[in-house]
């Protein structure tokens, strides 16, 4: 089987991801869990060598071998896009290939909180970050804001990604989208031109490093609108994050920074569900308000989620309360609840609460309470 059909495949069966690796046949991940291709044997070095310089052009190729590591997308005609990560592991080639929807899916669609969505996206300027573990759909997230702006104003729009991954057609916006190592050398240098580029509307794939968070805070804080994404699990954990990246001496001057401009945390776990395929969407919202910028300004994250607690009006909600509104609404198993709770007596106590909620309860947009699979076919 040669690399486009493994794709092929890949898209076929709703997996999210391909891993070939020397010694096993190729994966694929679905639904969160790893199962080998059928009728497939274990991949030799020089077959999964192959197979993976088969997709690379001879720049890539060069830069592959000299940095051991590589990250590129990757279209497939009338399959899907794919992001790539090519690397080494004992000496031998693997490489991890991600799919990418050809089609951007909306907020009802991603059972995304509908109204806190639109209104983070239509801000005129500030900060909104998409957070969480690897493989949650942050890109998805902001995919779909971006794509909202895109159909609502006439504006400059410039993505910086790590690789490209979602495709923006010009609609009412004007969309550029760069690309690191093809267009720009980094986050960083990307960043520190943007603002001569006109931009009314900046997406950071990643805030990596204290360069480019300096940068995404000093866009936000001109007057811009910028998204970008952390590897982080709670709004505690993100602002931290966010903070401890610069030295002591600066970290007071980046907590005013930060609430000055900060509009909104999503917190973003996807869990298996109940049904056997597919994964719900957990949530953790904050929707910056006076209470929340005066916590950051003043160093008490810790109190951030009794502020989230408090703010359910606005649509806030921790991430246990969203988990065991999944609970309740039969979208996930007890065990799994408790499993990813961050604190099993909060988890618990809303357990045993009445069902029901806010309106922006994880997983519960207008229109969400569809088939548990919808959320693994989006995501």
């Amino acid at each position: 089987m040669e690399i486009a059909e493994m794709l092929r495949l890949t898209v076929e069966r709703d997996a999210s991801d391909l891993h070939l690796a020397v010694g096993r046949p190729p994966v694929l991940r679905i639904d969160g869990k790893l199962v080998n291709v059928e009728g497939m044997a274990a991949l030799t070095a020089a077959e999964a060598r192959r197979l993976i310089y088969s997709v690379l052009n001879d720049l890539q190729k060069q830069k592959f071998e000299e940095t051991k590591e590589l990250d590129f997308s990757l279209s497939i005609s009338n399959v899907s896009r794919f992001r790539v990560n090519a690397h080494f592991q004992r000496g031998s080639v693997a490489a991890a290939f991600r799919t990418i929807p050809a089609t951007i899916r909306g907020f009802e669609e991603l059972h995304l909180p509908v109204k806190v969505c639109e209104r983070l996206a239509r801000r005129p300027n500030g900060l909104v970050l998409c957070t969480g573990p690897t493989g949650m759909g942050k890109s998805t997230t902001l995919a779909a804001m971006v794509d909202l702006i895109n159909r609502e104003r006439e504006c400059h729009i410039i993505t910086i990604e790590d690789p490209i991954e979602y495709l923006h057609a010009h609609k009412k916006a004007l969309v550029e989208q760069r690309e690191i190592n093809e267009d720009t050398f980094s986050f960083g240098n990307a960043l520190k031109h943007v603002l001569r580029q006109d931009p009314d509307v900046i997406m950071v794939g990643e805030m990596r490093d204290q360069e480019t968070i300096a940068a995404a805070l000093t866009a936000a804080e001109t007057g811009h609108l910028v998204f970008s994404t952390l590897h982080t699990v709670d709004t505690v954990q993100t602002v931290d994050r966010v903070i401890d990246v610069f030295p002591p001496h600066q970290q007071g001057q980046i907590r005013i920074q930060l609430a000055g401009v900060i509009e909104g945390i999503l917190c973003q776990k996807l869990l298996p569900s109940v049904m056997g395929r597919g994964r719900e969407l957990a949530l953790e919202i904050v929707v910056a308000n006076d209470a929340v910028r005066s916590l950051i300004r003043e160093g008490k994250t810790h109190q951030l989620p009794t502020q989230i607690e408090a703010g359910g009006a606005m649509g806030m909600q921790t991430m246990d309360r969203a988990i065991a509104e999944l609970y309740k609404r039969g979208r996930i198993s007890r065990e799994i609840a408790l499993l990813n709770a961050h604190k099993i007596e909060d988890c618990q106590r809303y357990m045993t609460r009445g069902a029901g909620g806010p309106e922006l309860a994880a997983g519960s947009a207008r229109g969400g309470s569809g088939a548990a699979g919808g959320l693994r076919r989006a995501y």
